[in-house]
């Protein structure tokens, strides 16, 4: 929080001087990184609507599949104070924004649409800042995810694998048979999605909650913590050498392609076999990511409403987070974008099999206990302390010589010195 504080505080010395923008009458920009395929139409299909209601729409698209750029890009636009209507902003850094005081209060809209009745409390309480709406939640993502090309697998004679042990086994079959085994981009954020399911595979949820949500020092530095970091030493090993910096999209493509077989990553994947025409169940599977059968790591699109001035933009901004939480716009969007939606009372029936399943351990994780929120994806932890952690996985996925016991040591100490 401190060093996200002095960031804004130096950029606001620089930017004291700029001119602000003017914004035209009933004008909603909205930042973004959804630059993908389903993405983007998902996002097409967000302004189209708003457009329809008599709004101008401008889209403020930063590519960058993590967000790193549109945040950086914001912080400057915020502190010059010209900030978009609304920004794709995620868990703990909502309350930042909050704090700092740039977000305005959507209690109004809230009440009206009854949005504590339709949106679970663990995810309502993320959108909320002392107790008042700052935030609008688009959907929910099951990170978890193990994508699988089944015409590969069956070329090697492997099955799905259910466990780390299983994946192994089936990676040095489909490798023999000159398969990729796992599609993979090798950026901070990507390496951190396969560590967050190993993690999870490894630890378990209650003590995931404890290691990447309250920070327990017992858990972090730890045999177990040793043994997740050996673990993901073991499935990285199975991606291709040409993985550094490539776009999650770009490893998704390899797998429609047939050139890898599996991909761990987040549903958004879903968006990219659905723009290539492709069938769940029958040209692709989605199976839980090894070892996480009946788990669920969640991420959730939210947009953060920054405070405006003019009453036609206020208006418009007003009518974008009524419009992101109607029935409609939830299936348009979730059907593009691959994800499930965030409202507890929608019918799923119009869902592929890979949504249905996703809501359905959504909803038996929510009672059971396996559901934790994704510190890969900024759900479990503030942007700074979850930067320190991308800081020992990445170092960890480029050494010669990985040590998962100096590794462990050194996550331990991170995270320590970020608190």
């Amino acid at each position: 929080m401190k060093t996200f504080k002095r960031h804004l505080t130096a950029l606001a010395v620089s930017a004291a001087l700029m001119p602000t923008a003017a914004v035209q009458a009933g004008e909603v920009e909205v930042l973004h990184w959804w630059a993908a395929g389903g993405e983007a139409r998902a996002a097409a299909a967000l302004k189209e609507m708003m457009e329809e209601q008599g709004h101008t729409w401008k889209d403020f698209a930063v590519a960058g599949g993590g967000g790193e750029a549109a945040m950086t890009v914001l912080k400057t636009r915020a502190v010059s104070g010209n900030p978009p209507a609304a920004a794709q902003i995620k868990g703990l850094d909502i309350r930042e924004w909050a704090e700092l005081g740039f977000l305005t209060n959507l209690d109004s809209v809230a009440d009206a649409e009854n949005w504590d009745q339709l949106i679970p409390p663990m995810i309502s309480d993320v959108m909320k800042y002392e107790g008042e709406y700052v935030a609008v939640p688009v959907n929910v993502h099951r990170v978890n995810w193990l994508w699988v090309n089944p015409e590969v697998m069956k070329d090697a004679g492997v099955e799905v694998p259910t466990t780390l042990d299983e994946f192994f086994e089936v990676a040095d079959k489909l490798k023999a048979e000159g398969y990729i085994p796992l599609a993979h981009g090798g950026q901070p954020w990507q390496d951190a999605t396969v560590f967050d399911a190993v993690a999870l595979a490894e630890l378990g949820p209650e003590d995931y909650r404890k290691a990447f949500v309250e920070h327990d020092m017992d858990v972090i530095n730890s045999d177990k913590m040793e043994e997740v970091f050996a673990q993901f030493a073991k499935v990285m090993s199975y991606v291709d050498d040409d993985a550094a910096g490539r776009d999650w999209n770009t490893a998704t493509g390899m797998v429609i392609r047939g050139e890898a077989a599996m991909q761990i990553m987040g549903d958004w994947a879903k968006g990219e076999f659905t723009a290539a025409g492709l069938t769940p169940g029958e040209d692709y599977l989605c199976a839980p990511a090894p070892g996480t059968a009946g788990q669920f790591t969640f991420n959730v699109d939210s947009f953060a409403m920054f405070s405006l001035t003019e009453d036609e933009d206020i208006k418009a901004q007003k009518d974008l987070a009524r419009t992101i939480l109607e029935p409609e716009f939830q299936t348009l969007f979730n059907q593009n974008k691959g994800s499930i939606p965030v409202r507890t009372d929608m019918d799923m029936g119009e869902f592929d099999i890979c949504a249905q399943a996703s809501m359905e351990t959504f909803k038996a994780s929510a009672d059971d206990g396996g559901l934790v929120p994704s510190f890969s994806h900024g759900l479990a932890t503030t942007s700074y302390i979850q930067g320190q952690i991308f800081d020992v996985v990445t170092n960890f996925v480029n050494s010669s010589n990985p040590d998962p016991v100096k590794t462990t040591d050194q996550l331990a100490a991170a995270i320590q010195s970020a608190m």
